[in-house]
């Protein structure tokens, strides 16, 4: 492939996409550049703060329950407040609660502000799916949903550099950079983006559309189901923060080795996510929901025959690529199955999936390396993927059609743009 088919193909992926839908990409890359608490927690408690690592499990634990808490708090936040408002509220809350976070040094006083930071850190993201939601068109949304996931990659990939550096020199740096970071992805929402909440008195509301509150997502059957199959697939993919550096630990690899073959994911996203991406934009969802569930199941379950770096590697290479797959995808069907009027919430719901796996992932994952040893866990990690493939299957037969929810977000989008022009 040549220099100019290269270049035509990027143009391709990042063309005929609101200027709004950009700033809100800007946002999310600066703000996952600035991830350090995320990143070095854990060796900030025991390296530099002497606690155990049984304490900083803890706090690690009160993290992710604080980003359990907010996922639904946010999600009601986002259709009754409004998207911006809620972005504000949590970039500030966020980079206020960070920045406590690295003078604290009371047990119990570093415990409750890490929660904090989990409720305020999760915060944005049903903000920024509904907003980003609102303003893209929905032939448009698997690309626009692929393009924020490789800036979140992007952003994380330097983040974990940069913050390596800091470490050395001030732990103290790095939670107060961060902290001027979020400040800054703060302004750029007050600066250069709108309000895309679409008004109540929108033709979808004024025909009859009934109000959306939480019991109305969580008896949505089919998007319920989603939510079930989205936390099997997060069980899955969150096994490599713990169960394998754990795994290959008893192998006899050390953290290096293991740096060296996780890195492989990263690169991928990278390389990968918008040519991915552009292949799979147009074909059927469903199909590749499931081929991304298989791939992420038993990318996982050949790890149990890794023997060498290189079989490492290669395993992370196939579930990177059910990453690269599903993570568009499935943003792209939970927007579709959304009533534009109740997207905060049904996004919140979503989140949580996620956020109760980084709970439970590393609970299950050690707890059955223990009993049962780590072969086990991989083809554990198979079934699931299994499972979470015929469930795929089985809920999208007979999905309506795309656009059918969406007549609200359509009436929505003109004067989001509006809006975004008259602010850029």
């Amino acid at each position: 492939m040549s220099v100019a088919s290269i270049g035509r193909a990027a143009k391709q992926s990042v063309s005929g996409l609101p200027r709004a839908f950009w700033w809100l990409w800007t946002s999310t890359l600066i703000n996952r550049m600035g991830a350090f608490v995320a990143t070095f927690l854990a060796l900030y408690l025991t390296v530099d703060r002497g606690y155990s690592a049984s304490y900083a499990g803890l706090v690690a634990a009160l993290h992710g329950l604080g980003q359990v808490v907010s996922s639904l708090g946010a999600g009601v936040m986002t259709d009754r407040l409004g998207r911006r408002p809620t972005l504000l509220i949590a970039q500030v809350s966020t980079a206020a609660t960070v920045a406590l976070l690295g003078f604290v040094e009371q047990p119990a006083a570093i415990a409750a502000v890490a929660f904090l930071v989990g409720v305020t850190s999760n915060a944005s993201r049903p903000a920024v799916q509904a907003m980003m939601a609102d303003i893209v068109a929905p032939e448009d949304r698997v690309r626009a949903f692929a393009l924020n996931y490789w800036a979140i990659n992007l952003g994380f990939a330097f983040s974990s550099l940069a913050a390596g550096v800091i470490a050395q020199y001030s732990y103290l740096i790095g939670f107060l950079g961060e902290a001027v970071l979020t400040l800054i992805c703060a302004v750029l929402v007050f600066l250069k983006l709108p309000e895309t909440r679409p008004a109540p008195s929108a033709p979808g509301a004024a025909a009859g559309e009934p109000p959306v509150g939480l019991g109305t997502v969580l008896r949505d059957r089919r998007f319920m189901g989603v939510v079930g199959l989205s936390f099997l697939m997060a069980l899955i993919f969150m096994q490599h923060s713990v169960s394998l550096p754990v795994a290959m630990g008893k192998d006899g690899f050390s953290s290096s080795d293991y740096g060296m073959a996780i890195a492989v994911n990263g690169v991928l996203i990278v390389a990968l996510q918008i040519p991915v991406t552009r292949f799979i934009e147009h074909r059927d969802p469903q199909r590749l929901l499931v081929i991304s569930a298989l791939l992420a199941g038993y990318g996982f379950g050949l790890t149990a025959f890794a023997g060498s770096l290189g079989v490492y590697a290669l395993t992370i290479c196939v579930w990177t690529l059910a990453e690269i797959v599903n993570s568009p995808t499935q943003m792209g069907l939970v927007v579709r199955l959304s009533p534009a009027q109740g997207r905060g919430r049904y996004q919140g719901v979503y989140t949580l999936s996620w956020s109760l796996a980084a709970l439970v992932a590393p609970l299950t994952g050690g707890f059955v390396i223990d009993e049962f040893g780590s072969a086990v866990l991989w083809a554990g990690c198979a079934v699931v993927g299994t499972v979470a493939a015929a469930g795929y299957w089985w809920l999208m037969r007979g999905l309506p059609a795309e656009g059918a929810t969406d007549a609200v977000g359509a009436a929505a989008r003109p004067q989001a743009e509006t809006a975004a022009t008259a602010s850029a």
